[in-house]
């Protein structure tokens, strides 16, 4: 049997249809949910996809369009933090870059609305391995698996420092830091002036920084 994260579920067999097929593969390998894609393979058909997919453990799922709401926080933080990273060596992804990983005898991949990579080693041409800061943007499809699955398959990233979670719909900003104890910490901003301090980059960004292309929000 496959082996799985810790308290990541298997993708269901009717996420898997013709229409998730990967261009390139063979139908039945998105139709049958029990025969696994190696991840080669799939790196490879992800290269000609007009769809993005994620991979888990051997099983894909086609990612779904963002919102403008969506597009605009992501573009908004990527612009704040683009300069500190250049500043610190880092290279920033916004939304194309998948981050592997690796757990037991198993491997995922997904593609986070921001990935910040400090580790001049970590220069693989199609995925990051080793990620300081990751960030999603909640959508109402997406936000029970980045706030569930991929909060608990992420922290299994040695290299991850903070995980940001940022609401679309209302100001709020939920950050997960690892400690140096190893412990995660969390804490949750909902203020404009609320001071989102990021240690990968020694960055300091207001709520209202992030939101001022979503000025109408209110307050969560």
């Amino acid at each position: 049997m496959p082996s799985a994260l810790p308290g990541v579920g298997k993708t269901p067999a009717a996420a898997y249809t013709d229409g998730l097929a990967l261009e390139g593969l063979p139908m039945n390998a998105a139709i049958h949910p029990l025969e696994r894609l190696g991840v080669d393979d799939y790196l490879q058909a992800e290269q000609r996809a007009e769809v993005k997919h994620e991979y888990l453990d051997g099983q894909i799922v086609a990612m779904g369009g963002a919102s403008r709401a969506h597009g605009l926080l992501a573009l908004s933080l990527s612009a704040l933090l683009l300069p500190h990273a250049r500043r610190k060596g880092c290279q920033l992804f916004t939304a194309d870059m998948k981050v592997r990983i690796d757990h037991d005898s198993g491997s995922w991949f997904y593609y986070p609305d921001l990935v910040l990579a400090c580790d001049p080693t970590d220069r693989e041409p199609m995925y990051v391995r080793r990620p300081c800061l990751l960030v999603e943007v909640l959508s109402p499809s997406t936000e029970h698996i980045d706030t569930r699955e991929k909060l608990l398959a992420y922290r299994l990233l040695p290299s991850l420092r903070e995980y940001l979670l940022l609401r679309q719909d209302s100001l709020q900003a939920d950050l997960y830091q690892r400690a140096a104890d190893g412990r995660w910490q969390h804490q949750r901003l909902t203020a404009p002036g609320d001071v989102l301090t990021l240690e990968c980059l020694g960055a300091h960004v207001t709520l209202g920084e992030i939101y001022v292309d979503l000025a109408d929000l209110s307050v969560a």
